[in-house]
């Protein structure tokens, strides 16, 4: 991969439905190359697919936050099982440190959260931060600026 690619790469974050054509305008290169370097980089799994990011309606109404638990090992594989059961929690982090694991959730209240809340607190130890904006988000980070 070279700064082209990664050029490339970081127009398609900002904005997956982009024009090949703008894209080609952007980095100087003729349409049929971008699509040439996009195909490559499909191919090699640099780039591992395209998605939606969905906002759901009233989406500023809920309450997201990150909660670290520390569970015994004895309890991992409960835990996991018990997580996929849970349509609050977005993402699973398995992390070094004093926890085992980070989940952000997304909940309609904090009714909602501390129920959720109560419910993780039985597989063993947990921290919450409560997100109160999301200033960037952006899944990968590549070096160099378009």
């Amino acid at each position: 991969m070279d700064e082209l690619d990664s050029k490339i790469i970081q127009l398609m974050m900002r904005n997956a439905r982009m024009p090949v054509k703008e894209i080609a305008k952007q980095v100087n290169l003729t349409s049929p190359a971008v699509s040439s370097r996009i195909h490559r980089m499909e191919q090699e799994g640099i780039i591992g697919g395209y998605t939606v990011r969905l906002h759901h309606p009233g989406e500023n109404n809920r309450v997201q936050a990150l909660i670290s638990i520390q569970t015994a090992a004895s309890e991992r594989d409960h835990f996991l099982k018990m997580i996929q059961g849970e349509p609050q929690i977005l993402q699973c982090y398995r992390v070094t440190g004093s926890y085992n694991f980070i989940v952000k959730v997304s909940c309609p209240g904090i009714d909602a959260l501390e129920h959720l809340l109560t419910h993780l607190q039985k597989m063993g130890n947990t921290n919450t931060q409560i997100i109160l904006a999301t200033p960037l988000d952006r899944s990968l980070s590549l070096e160099g600026d378009v």
